[in-house]
């Protein structure tokens, strides 16, 4: 776990150096040195963590913030060439077009979604199931207000018969082109995520969020509700861009929502605790008193917004009785 953690703190160390365009900085020696272990060590614990060689992950990584600007903004292309470190406007477009299929100037014209291929989550704890089985009582609380959300469209994959995001990835790793990688790699190649907490920076991983839309095909939760969980981003209802091939865009109506939010907590210690809090929070919660019930229409979707340096929360539908 500690590895994991170290070689996260590197990767995060890496995109400020790219930002700041300290490229002397980007080397495996200094990665090495972070990391106090050789330069072969280091190598090789990075190419099985990457499932690339580290010059190569420097590579498409200066490629995804090259991306966000091409998309975001009127620099020159020669200029976010150089400013990513490649030598000539040829270098960069042969680079480019190599990692995405698309060259820059056309990418630029339209921007259409393409696999960012620098996605690595080496202390992503639900996936590795390494973090959060401490049984430490947070001492925080569930907050609990209603919301009304304006329509919007929802970006997703979907899975009728799995239970949890290990058990999600999981089974979508089984299907072409629907891995944790590939579709976090599009999702984070799209603009205008509603949720984007991180300024539309390419490959920040911001914006994604798990969901829960209530499906008579799908598996039937806790709560007794059949459901089916989805992984995707928000939009803004009047997104018409190109949907990826494996992707669902589906209209999400303007409609009331009751939030269970609990603030800030640590992950490795306090996540149990939290989400047992939660859970009962739902369990206990009297709508009946405001006139309301949650809604299990068909087609009615709810959120699970889990950033742990911020908020646990779970944005419900309901309705009026």
């Amino acid at each position: 776990m500690q590895w994991h953690k170290n070689i996260q703190n590197a990767l995060d160390d890496i995109d400020a150096c790219i930002r700041r365009q300290e490229s002397d900085d980007l080397t495996l020696t200094r990665l090495a040195g972070k990391l106090g272990y050789s330069e072969f060590y280091t190598s090789h614990k990075f190419r099985e963590i990457s499932g690339m060689p580290f010059r190569d992950y420097l590579r498409y990584r200066r490629l995804a913030f090259a991306l966000k600007e091409l998309r975001d903004t009127d620099a020159g292309i020669l200029d976010i060439a150089l400013r990513y470190g490649f030598s000539s406007h040829g270098a960069f477009s042969w680079a480019f077009k190599r990692a995405y299929g698309i060259s820059p100037r056309v990418y630029r014209q339209k921007p259409v979604p393409v696999v960012l291929r620098t996605i690595l989550r080496p202390f992503d704890c639900y996936l590795s199931e390494i973090g959060g089985t401490e049984m430490t009582e947070s001492t925080g609380t569930v907050k609990t207000y209603f919301v009304t959300i304006p329509a919007h469209k929802f970006l997703h994959i979907r899975n009728y018969e799995s239970i949890g995001y290990w058990d999600f990835w999981q089974k979508q790793s089984q299907i072409p082109g629907q891995d944790c990688e590939t579709i976090c790699g599009l999702l984070d190649s799209i603009q205008g995520k509603l949720d984007d907490q991180g300024g539309g920076e390419a490959n920040s991983g911001s914006g994604q969020l798990m969901a829960f839309i209530n499906a008579p095909e799908g598996r039937i939760c806790s709560w007794g509700i059949p459901l089916a969980e989805a992984y995707g981003v928000r939009l803004p209802q009047d997104y018409d861009r190109e949907i990826p091939a494996q992707m669902r865009l589906m209209d999400v109506p303007e409609g009331e929502y009751m939030v269970f939010e609990h603030g800030p907590f640590d992950f490795e210690t306090e996540n149990q605790s939290v989400e047992r809090k939660i859970e009962q929070a739902m369990k206990v919660c009297d709508l009946a008193a405001t006139n309301r019930c949650f809604d299990t229409t068909p087609g009615r979707i709810f959120y699970f917004y889990h950033d742990p340096a911020r908020f646990w929360k779970y944005v419900r539908p309901v309705r009026k009785t």
